[in-house]
């Protein structure tokens, strides 16, 4: 009972450094991705506490080198689970945006109303393309060069992959609106034949 108390004590005071770590680091410096800031401060959290409890003698007496490994492996899986599914999720998410433009508006909006709010609105508050043109940039997928954006080789491969995972690994019947269907494992099939945004 005791190892397990102090296992937990172990965990909270990882989550508590990583959340300090993670709001000095936005605070005091400047961010070019959301996720790779959430992973930078995860690391840097990881760092201080290994130190710390490979340095507690408490700790050294009430766990083996092998069982304090194991925290920092458990930490460093947190500290990954941390940087996608909070920071990440919500900068990215279309379901939290959709539940803060509801509560902005007085908590209900016109059904009818939505492709409105997602093309007039959400591109426009979000600066969504400007967002994930400066992410992919950054990364090296794409590069952006007299007014055309293209890919990068590792873009080319990213693209295929995510090509290939989406037609191949996700649902074939997805709910969308009360119907099932397999419309999102090829959403290129409903494209514009001919667009007229090419680069040549």
């Amino acid at each position: 009972m005791r190892a397990y108390i102090n296992f937990l004590l172990c965990i909270s005071s990882f989550f508590i450094l990583l959340f300090l770590v993670y709001f000095l680091y936005i605070s005091l410096f400047s961010v070019d991705v959301v996720f790779y800031s959430s992973i930078y401060s995860s690391l840097i959290a990881l760092i201080l506490f290994s130190v710390a409890i490979y340095r507690s003698k408490y700790l050294n007496a009430v766990y083996s080198r092998y069982e304090l490994f194991n925290v920092v492996v458990i930490c460093f899986l947190l500290g990954y689970v941390f940087s996608i599914s909070i920071p990440t999720v919500i900068d990215r998410s279309l379901s939290f945006y959709i539940l803060e433009k509801l509560d902005q508006r007085g908590g209900g909006i016109k059904l009818s109303k939505f492709d409105y709010i997602f093309t007039n609105e959400y591109m426009r508050e979000h600066r969504l393309v400007d967002i994930r043109l400066t992410e992919q940039e950054r990364s090296g997928t794409i590069i952006i060069d007299d007014g055309c954006v293209r890919l990068t080789p590792k873009g080319v491969y990213l693209a295929g992959f995510s090509r290939f995972f989406r037609a191949h690994f996700l649902p074939k019947r997805r709910l969308l609106r009360g119907q099932y269907t397999d419309e999102l494992i090829d959403p290129f099939s409903r494209s514009d034949v001919s667009p007229d945004y090419l680069c040549h």
